[in-house]
């Protein structure tokens, strides 16, 4: 199998500089001296991590401050180089990594374009063929002979990447500086990153906004403390990661009113969801169970159990779920997919303009569809209850499946009521059954 990005065993491991050991002159430097600490003590980033990126695919990559995620960008960029385990990629790479990475602060946005798409691969010529949409894009026309010292952040980020997209980048490295720019920048870059990625480019894309994670990638990597969590598909390894943050603030909140009381038992540690050097790819199931779902039904028009429908028809998703202590944050959610992972349509009770007030004990949540269009094919039917947040109670997929018909064919998932009108030079007439 062809790949774009191959990271296998990858470990990136710093010395610990001891007190009073600073770089004091060139020839210390050079003869080791004074420069770090000769215990042998190190700071590991990242240790043994393992995954591939397919060419064309959009990769996310999660977890908290001090995770590895940049470290990890820069071994993929080539700017750093393993301690042990080897990156490899296929193709020229363009990083967006660091604000103001590559750019020399005395000199005009100019002469940092050029310079730049040097360093990135590209010719004088190349450069100059490109440089008024480079311009164009980052919208820095009024500043551009301006040295870049006197750029906003927000400025150095619209250079910088406008710079990185038009190398015509096989892999295109984003980190978290898409933060720093305006919101009307930052959906003009994520446009050009969908099209990057429906040219068949690659895209490696790290930030702490999940839900832009979870939309814009097609798998994600959780790194904690420098190790692969999870790997896999995008809700699950998410929810997973809010999980975990949300248990650890609820852990420092014990702590914290513990110690006001002054109470003398020890803090309960707080559990520790599993974390495997890889989690499956097919997991099923996931959440805190503060509520679970205890079963699901499709139901049509006259409240029947069915599994098959015409396209068209009055369709019921009904979920059973119980809370065993009472929450007033609770949300019901309902998301259809094809068996190949096609997202069709989702929704939640909280998009629904429902807010929660109570849930405890038995309820049962119903999702009325009056006409279901969709074309025809199986589908599989995830179900989920969880906080506002998205902190997961209880996530499962593909619980149930269900097959549509339709009399009428058409290409795609959705299958809106349509007729067909003809005028003019042109006639039809019914097909003929045979």
């Amino acid at each position: 199998m062809s790949f774009a990005i191959r990271v296998e065993g990858a470990s990136k491991r710093y010395r610990r500089v001891g007190p009073g050991h600073r770089l004091r002159t060139v020839k210390s430097a050079l003869l080791g001296r004074d420069r770090v600490a000769d215990d042998g003590t190190t700071i590991p980033a990242l240790d043994g991590v393992d995954f591939e990126v397919a060419p064309g695919e959009a990769f996310g990559i999660v977890g908290g401050n001090g995770s590895g995620k940049s470290t990890l960008l820069k071994l993929i960029a080539g700017i750093l180089k393993p301690s042990a385990g080897r990156v490899e990629t296929q193709g020229r790479v363009a990083a967006l990594i660091e604000l103001g990475a590559g750019f020399h602060p005395e000199i005009s946005g100019r002469e940092n374009i050029f310079i730049n798409g040097a360093v990135l691969g590209l010719a004088r010529r190349e450069i100059a063929a490109r440089y008024d949409r480079i311009v164009e894009f980052a919208g820095l026309a009024d500043f551009i002979d301006e040295p870049v010292k006197n750029y906003s952040s927000g400025m150095y980020v619209r250079l910088g990447f406008a710079v990185a997209i038009h190398t015509d980048p096989q892999i295109l490295l984003v980190d978290e500086v898409l933060a720093v720019g305006d919101e009307a920048f930052a959906h003009k870059c994520l446009r050009r990153i969908e099209e990057l990625l429906a040219g068949g480019r690659t895209v490696v894309f790290v930030s702490h906004s999940l839900a832009l994670v979870e939309d814009l990638c097609s798998r994600v990597l959780w790194l904690d403390r420098g190790r692969v969590r999870a790997l896999g598909e995008p809700r699950y390894v998410v929810d997973a990661y809010r999980q975990a943050v949300a248990e650890e603030e609820g852990r420092e909140h014990r702590e914290a009113k513990e110690a006001r009381e002054r109470d003398e038992e020890a803090p309960a540690e707080a559990e520790a969801p599993p974390a495997p050097a890889a989690a499956p790819q097919e997991v099923l199931r996931w959440g805190s169970r503060a509520a679970e779902i205890t079963g699901v039904r499709l139901l049509d028009g006259a409240g029947a159990e069915r599994y098959h429908f015409v396209s068209g028809e009055t369709v019921v998703f009904e979920i059973a779920a119980r809370a065993g202590s009472a929450l007033d944050d609770f949300v019901f959610g309902v998301a259809l997919s094809t068996p190949r992972g096609v997202e069709v349509w989702g929704t939640n009770t909280d998009l629904g303009g429902l807010e929660p007030e109570r849930f405890a004990g038995e309820a049962r949540a119903r999702l009325v569809c009056p006409a279901l269009r969709l074309a025809p094919g199986e589908y599989l039917v995830d179900v989920a209850v969880h906080a506002e947040d998205g902190a997961p109670y209880d996530y499962r997929r593909k619980l149930v499946s269900f097959s549509v018909t339709a009399e009428a064919r058409g290409v795609g998932l959705y299958f809106p009521e349509h007729r067909w009108e003809i005028d003019g030079g042109a006639t039809l007439a019914p097909r003929r059954v045979r």
